[in-house]
């Protein structure tokens, strides 16, 4: 996933379709610097974890 359209999720009120190796995620923030997000599973808020950008999917 690219940064803009990460960025565009994580500020969205919507709840996007992104997953983390097949786990439904909501992205909390993105760092552009580092390429990174930070996201926790929708089913499990309290798994926060910092994952690559490439590594998310939107469906």
């Amino acid at each position: 996933m690219n940064v803009q359209r990460a960025q565009e999720i994580a500020e969205s009120p919507t709840l996007a379709n992104v997953t983390f190796n097949g786990v439904r995620v909501y992205i909390q923030n993105v760092d552009e610097n580092k390429g990174t997000a930070r996201i926790f599973p929708i089913d499990d808020t309290e798994n926060e974890q910092e994952v690559a950008l490439s590594d998310l999917r939107e469906h």
